[in-house]
Formats: structure tokens, C-alpha cells, sequence
């Protein structure tokens, strides 16, 4: 297993290991089902463990209550599911995004304690924070998993 660490700014922490089996990708995500934090990305072997830092949360908070205030005022239902895990063990993808909504499925996935992509939709929008450069094309894993909108900002 190769390991890359790579800069922080701001205390954002990242970590990239390549050959890792989705087995090990699904026994951190149960190990830290409680946990808010790091948050794990997995593409095709590849896994990011990123801790954000205050400034990460501070711009993924006013990013996710922009969205529900552009909701509020265009009438748009929509559910904020925050930085819920999405995987895919066909697709050999997982993401924990920064923040996502639902809107055109709230319905489908409004009570739903986990939401299972095998059958439940993707989410409709999801939020990226990059501050410091992503170490992993996370679009890719998006789209592959069916997300029609993504944004990302730089701070």
C-alpha cells in the first residue's frame, strides 16, 4: 500500500492510499459511523481521508445555507441530507460530499434513516469545498453514481 500525504492549510488534513480493497473502505466507514470526522472518498482503490479544518466548515456551512435560502425564496422543496455516505459497491465508488440535497426525489428519501443508492436516488446537488486543491477528482465519482448538479468553491 502507497501512501501520499499531502500539504495542509488551515489544518485540513489529507490522506491518499492507493490498493485499497473495498472491504477496508466499508470497515473505516463502520468504525466511524458516529464520527463526523475525517470524511472518506474511495475510487476504484484509491481512498482520500480528509479531516476539514474550521475554514473548510465555515464555507461549506454558508454555501449549504445559500442553497436553502435560494429554495425558500423559488418555492423549491428540498432536504438537506449534509455530508451523509453515498457508495456503490458495483461502481467501486463511495463519497461523503461536504454537504447534498435532495429536490426533485425529497419524497423517496425524506424518512429514510440510510439511504441505499442500489435503490434510492443520488442526491441532486452536492457541495465540495476545495480550499487547498482536491487530492482526488471527486466529479467523476459524483456522475459515475448519477449526481445531476455538483458545485464547488475555492476560499
Amino acid at each position: 500500500m502507497v501512501t501520499v500525504l499531502h500539504p495542509s492549510e488551515q489544518t485540513t488534513q489529507r490522506v491518499i492510499l492507493r490498493h485499497v480493497s473495498w472491504e477496508t473502505y466499508e470497515g473505516l466507514l463502520v468504525e466511524h459511523a458516529q464520527c463526523s470526522s475525517p470524511r472518506f472518498t474511495y475510487n476504484c482503490g484509491v481512498l482520500e481521508i480528509m479531516s476539514p479544518s474550521t475554514r473548510h466548515e465555515r464555507w461549506n456551512r454558508s454555501m449549504a445555507t445559500f442553497c436553502e435560502v435560494i429554495a425558500e425564496e423559488f418555492d423549491i422543496e428540498l432536504d438537506n441530507v449534509g455530508s451523509n455516505t453515498f457508495k456503490r459497491e458495483g461502481l467501486a465508488r463511495g463519497f461523503e460530499p461536504d454537504s447534498c440535497f435532495y429536490v426533485q426525489n425529497v419524497e423517496r428519501v425524506r424518512n429514510r434513516e440510510q439511504i441505499d443508492l442500489t435503490i434510492d436516488p443520488p442526491p441532486a446537488l452536492v457541495i465540495e469545498i476545495d480550499i487547498s486543491s482536491s487530492s482526488l477528482d471527486r466529479f467523476p465519482i459524483f456522475a459515475s453514481i448519477g449526481v445531476s448538479g455538483c458545485g464547488t468553491t475555492t476560499g
